[in-house]
């Protein structure tokens, strides 16, 4: 029997295009990706909810990268 796949979050932003588009990158490298949306109900607090992105623990130095890179590239 596998072991389960731990994750862990990489990004959080209020912009859910955003992560949209940094899933994209990622997953574009070949790493599983997955958006928790913490502006849904179930979450709902006085704080505003935030989308994140979740990667598998295995894959978080690299998709660290590939946001830092993406962010460096939006800056120009």
């Amino acid at each position: 029997m596998s072991e389960p796949i731990k994750w862990t979050s990489v990004y959080k932003s209020l912009n859910r295009f955003e992560a949209e588009v940094i899933k994209g990158n990622i997953e574009n490298e070949g790493i599983p990706c997955v958006i928790i949306n913490k502006q849904d109900s179930s979450y709902l607090s006085i704080v505003p909810g935030m989308i994140e992105l979740h990667v598998p623990i295995l894959h978080k130095e690299q998709a660290l990268t590939i946001i830092t890179q993406q962010q460096k590239e939006e800056k120009g």
